[in-house]
């Protein structure tokens, strides 16, 4: 059995994780959301089988979701590692949360290129597909903003938000991780997120700051 992550914390363990450039990164700006006070809402995208996925799919524990593209040379694979890199870290305990990662380019994304994609990564991490329609929409529900960049030779790139947006198991957003953000800081937010309200070494951790608030209750 994989140890669990208090104690691969308490032992100086950390995340696998790849330093890059900002890349292209658009600031969210609530207001300019269908629900700017409002983050999340019912969607119904597929995965990689077909299966449609709802918000309801998603409730029962908490989830880490993240929005991106696979030609995206930076900002999605660094994430992706980092997610990744938690995840093995926190062994078993891992399947507590679902990991989420969302197309924002499903004119090039299929089924069959993210499966590839994916290989990279940590196997728990899950896709999701759905029409440019339906992944707009889902888009403005979790306040992600993407936009199209031509490139030199004829094709596009996106910008988009590049943060990790965190949800309890009822569905309610309960803070993010931040691109390029302290691996230390991004493995104990996860692992508040598995396990609300126990402490792990170095005392509680706010999702909104990851600062050590010590307002965890003892497990």
């Amino acid at each position: 059995m994989a140890p669990s992550p208090l104690a691969l914390l308490a032992s100086g363990m950390m995340l696998a994780f790849v330093a890059a450039g900002t890349g292209a990164i658009v600031i969210q700006q609530g207001s300019s959301f269908s629900h700017p006070r409002r983050v999340g809402g019912p969607f119904t995208l597929a995965d990689l089988d077909g299966k449609p996925v709802t918000q309801e799919d998603l409730k029962g524990k908490p989830t880490a979701l993240f929005f991106g593209f696979t030609r995206c040379p930076e900002v999605c694979p660094t994430t992706l590692t980092t997610l990744s890199g938690a995840l093995g870290t926190m062994g078993r305990d891992g399947d507590r949360l679902n990991v989420v990662f969302v197309t924002l380019d499903p004119a090039r994304d299929t089924p069959e290129t993210l499966r590839d994609y994916l290989t990279a990564f940590d196997p728990r991490i899950r896709a999701l597909v759905g029409t440019p329609e339906q992944v707009a929409r889902m888009a403005d529900l979790y306040h992600v903003h993407s936009r199209r960049i031509p490139t030199k030779d004829g094709d596009y790139t996106l910008e988009h938000t590049a943060s990790v947006e965190l949800f309890d198991r009822t569905g309610k957003q309960v803070g993010e991780i931040g691109y390029n953000e302290d691996e230390k800081s991004a493995l104990a937010k996860l692992i508040t997120l598995a396990f609300p309200g126990q402490c792990h070494p170095g005392g509680g951790v706010s999702l909104w700051d990851g600062a050590a608030d010590g307002t965890c209750k003892a497990s």
